[in-house]
């Protein structure tokens, strides 16, 4: 038997313990923890080592082994997916190998999400982000292959949501996707999550109504939009230079970079501004939050907290003080704004959201209360309301099971 660990996986000896000779359905039940997740292929199980929370699925070897490849290949270019954390091979001439992967914190399946039917703010902030994903796989130039409501999570943006990949096995990674497997990918897709959600509502013995039959349509059309402006071809006009410059910070607004533009000559009156694919890469105020604060956050999250940075730089200036760099403000912001918020939340509590999300729902919990009252109520005050008026109530969403407003 063979055990294939990353680094960040727990030590070694904490999985030699568990019963890698005997099938993960026949597990005892003192080994496992029960966490929500969709529908599976194959056998999938939990277990925790030292406090974080493993999926181990049992798969033939040459699959799993594929699919840990994949998954890797995907965490190097920062695509929203599941983190690889080991792989167990060799356990017998019966059993299949078992891919290990990090459970995604503050997560939850899709699948479970839409059988609580969801309200129609909460189902557009989902398809919006299952939109965004396949997108950003695209641009990453893989083609996913399995999309659907079971093999998608998401996390709290901010007031959005992020999906993330979980299931990677019938994926491929390429240089860059066609028009046509893109296409292709968008068609299984809208297959598997026309299926899924008409097989929820079975469940239920309800009929699915307009807004459900229409999902994988509806995915389609966000994706064609997104997609459209990120890598479409603009004329500009040689005495409008503005318009390239416009084009990215609109690019920025949506959380993506641009590695290169491409100008080429049309005629004597214009240029064709052209995007690669391969050189728009997504996470533009996470890599600036991280580079200034080291703070790792969601894309959404990101941008409001680093609007609170530049709301703080320029509240020192107004009060008189000399004019600091943005990376001086962003290190005062931390010690002065961040770090004291959320050491006045119960310790017992910070574990309900992520430490980006709590910092935000906080800010805007101070907004609403600052607007009541016709003044700042303070950082003080606003942590007394929000745990004692919001989160005291709130589930967690650590680990377990919830139900999302």
């Amino acid at each position: 038997m063979k055990i294939q660990l990353v680094p960040h996986a727990g030590q070694p000896s904490d999985f030699l313990h568990f019963p890698w000779d005997v099938p993960l359905e026949d597990w005892p039940e003192h080994r496992l923890v029960h966490m929500p997740r969709g529908i599976s292929r194959h056998v999938v199980r939990f277990v925790v080592v030292d406090g974080v929370y493993y999926a181990l699925k049992e798969l033939p070897s040459r699959l799993a082994q594929r699919e840990y490849r994949l998954l890797h290949a995907l965490a190097q270019r920062s695509v929203p997916a599941v983190i690889p954390a080991g792989l167990v091979t060799g356990r017998g001439d019966d059993l299949d190998a078992v891919l290990v992967t990090r459970h995604l914190e503050f997560s939850r399946p899709y699948r479970l999400v839409l059988a609580q039917r969801p309200s129609p703010e909460r189902w557009d902030a989902l398809l919006d982000a299952l939109a965004q994903l396949l997108v950003r796989l695209h641009l990453a130039g893989f083609f996913w292959g399995d999309c659907s409501l079971s093999n998608v999570l998401f996390r709290r943006d901010a007031g959005a949501l992020c999906a993330y990949l979980v299931d990677a096995e019938t994926g491929a990674m390429h240089d860059v996707l066609s028009d046509g497997q893109r296409r292709h990918d968008l068609e299984i897709a809208e297959e598997h999550l026309l299926g899924e959600i008409c097989d929820l509502w079975a469940q239920a013995d309800e009929e699915p109504g307009e807004r459900e039959l229409a999902i994988g349509q509806d995915v389609a059309v966000r994706y064609d939009a997104l997609w459209q402006e990120l890598t479409d071809d603009e004329e500009i006009d040689p005495s409008d230079a503005r318009r390239v410059e416009a084009r990215i910070r609109r690019l920025n607004e949506l959380g993506f970079d641009v590695g290169e533009i491409e100008l080429v000559r049309t005629g004597p009156d214009g240029y064709r501004l052209h995007l690669d694919p391969r050189v728009v890469a997504p996470g533009h105020h996470r890599r600036r939050l991280q580079r200034l604060t080291g703070l790792d956050a969601q894309e959404n999250q990101a941008r409001r907290l680093l609007d609170d940075i530049a709301d703080y730089r320029a509240t020192l200036e107004g009060r008189g003080e000399p004019p600091v760099s943005e990376l001086a403000a962003a290190a005062r912001w931390l010690s002065d704004a961040f770090e004291p918020a959320l050491a006045a939340i119960p310790p017992e509590l910070r574990g309900k959201r992520a430490a980006a999300e709590l910092y935000h729902e906080l800010l805007v919990h101070r907004w609403l209360l600052s607007e009541r009252a016709g003044r700042d109520v303070g950082l003080q005050t606003t942590v007394m309301s929000y745990v004692g008026g919001v989160l005291e109530r709130l589930p967690d969403e650590h680990t377990t099971s919830v139900a999302v407003p």
